[in-house]
């Protein structure tokens, strides 16, 4: 018996619990989805096959039986993403830097019109973050092509149904920003009164 005692291991620090294991797909995005949630997987195993595995707490991402990532379970019903900075590549950490305030006020510092591009992008994503990439690329634009042209270019794009970056890019490669816009044609104006008289009532005291 005491030889039995001294060749059993000690008892695990954490209580056994219980798992879920899904096959998935890791997204262009580096993102795994699981339960109405989207969990970071290393960039570079984007459109690889994985396992997930799940408990109450945590979520692994599992690749060739390697745990990869491991995240917090997330239950929140509206912030759906949880991404690890360290998945992210290199040119998306850029991202961690900026909030949407902060990419309006740059905006707005340029010109009303880019604010107002700005704001479009973000307000017509699903998450904020997802039109970080493109606003980042306005900011590389006005750098190449200067604050003046950009935001000629955005006062262009915004009379348009999807004012985003590619619309502006277009416009300032095309040189449309430098071509002064059409007016808009004069308003007819039409007068209701029961004493004046139309075109129609003297054409036809004329028969």
């Amino acid at each position: 018996m005491k030889d039995e005692r001294r060749a059993l291991l000690p008892l695990p620090a954490n209580r056994y619990e219980l798992a879920t294991f899904k096959a998935a797909r890791v997204s262009i995005d580096y993102h795994v989805e699981f339960d109405d949630h989207f969990y970071s997987a290393p960039y570079r195993l984007a459109r690889e096959q994985v396992e997930v595995r799940a408990t109450r707490s945590t979520v692994e991402i599992l690749h060739k039986g390697q745990r990869v990532a491991s995240h917090l379970r997330s239950y929140s019903k509206t912030h759906r993403y949880v991404t690890d900075p360290s998945h992210m590549p290199a040119a998306h950490r850029e991202h961690l830097q900026w909030t949407p305030s902060k990419l309006i006020a740059w905006g707005q510092s340029v010109s009303p019109a880019v604010g107002e591009v700005v704001e479009t992008i973000l307000r017509t994503r699903p998450h904020p973050e997802h039109g970080y990439r493109a606003c980042l690329g306005l900011k590389r634009l006005a750098k190449r092509y200067g604050h003046e042209r950009l935001g000629a270019a955005c006062a262009r794009a915004l009379p348009m149904r999807s004012p985003g970056y590619r619309t502006v890019a277009d416009i300032l490669k095309s040189g449309m920003d430098r071509v002064p816009p059409k007016p808009s044609p004069a308003p007819t104006l039409t007068i209701e009164h029961e004493n004046v008289r139309g075109p129609e009532y003297y054409g036809r005291e004329a028969v």
